[in-house]
């Protein structure tokens, strides 16, 4: 399907941008083969940036940057690109007064589908897809705020883009909608490289067979969800009572504490997982910063 470069959809290197004063992205470098790719990252971390920036909405100050096969420093690259990705926004601009059908059509048109028998076949495939074919006649407005996610999914998919950009997806669905979503990008993910964005760590468990964490504009870690939960190998352990001295602790379902940091010689130690390798990230991190 996709046109790749060494294998990847995209490719990127030292990529900076900066909002005025504000640096964005510091040197981001980073590879998206086929499958799904999970972004995590504390707020302002500049995953978004991130995003747009893949998606052809913002370009860097510096940097080298290949989607699909494309460079989208020229137009006739981010023209290329566009008709290939599709990208969910945090802010998808759903208009509350199109129907479901007119609005994912109205996006067909964007894509240039021109034939009206062919963009209205896969205007139904797409609402298919995302389960609301049933839902196909109603008003934006009068959806509830899952449904009018899965119609920005939906908007995504027109066009069955080679590279997908999802930024915060599963925000609003319930968690039968979060299931059925779940489903729905593995299967994509068979076939494409698929970007998430997500604060759900549990969506990265569950999805992605690779994961980005981006701190401060920058890429703290790179490889598959075991090697981050790894990251916390040996430093998590579970208690009757707070430790003092840990970098986060919390009471569990248990009423035992879990903890994370450097744990006492006598302590009980605990498998870590995907959350806990990215708290201990975050954590050391912040404190680096704070030391600083």
């Amino acid at each position: 399907m996709s046109t790749s470069v060494g294998g990847y959809s995209v490719s990127a290197s030292g990529l900076t941008l900066r909002y005025g004063p504000v640096t964005a992205l510091a040197g981001v470098s980073l590879g998206l083969r086929r499958g799904v790719t999970g972004l995590l990252g504390p707020n302002g971390a500049g995953k978004t940036t991130l995003l747009r920036t893949l998606a052809t909405g913002l370009v860097p100050d510096s940097g080298d940057l290949t989607v699909l096969g494309h460079d989208p420093r020229t137009a006739s690259g981010r023209l290329a690109i566009r008709r290939r990705v599709g990208y969910l926004p945090q802010n998808s601009g759903l208009h509350p007064n199109f129907t479901v059908f007119e609005f994912v059509d109205y996006v067909a048109i964007l894509k240039e589908f021109d034939d009206r028998r062919r963009r209205h076949a896969e205007v139904r495939r797409v609402l298919a897809t995302v389960g609301l074919d049933d839902q196909r006649g109603k008003k934006i407005k009068s959806l509830s705020g899952g449904t009018r996610q899965r119609v920005a999914v939906a908007m995504a998919l027109v066009g069955d883009p080679d590279l997908l950009i999802l930024d915060e997806p599963t925000v609003g669905l319930d968690p039968e909608q979060r299931l059925r979503f779940r489903e729905l990008i593995a299967e994509l993910g068979e076939g494409r490289a698929v970007l998430v964005s997500t604060h759900q760590i549990e969506d990265v468990l569950m999805l992605c067979q690779h994961v980005l964490v981006l701190e401060r504009g920058q890429v703290r870690f790179e490889g598959r969800p075991a090697e981050l939960a790894a990251v916390a190998a040996g430093r998590v352990w579970t208690s009757t009572s707070r430790t003092a001295g840990a970098l986060a602790s919390w009471r569990t379902a248990t009423g035992r504490y879990r903890h994370i940091g450097d744990p006492p010689a006598d302590a009980e130690l605990a498998e870590p997982s995907v959350e806990d390798g990215y708290l201990l990230l975050v954590e050391q991190m912040s404190n680096g910063r704070a030391e600083r």
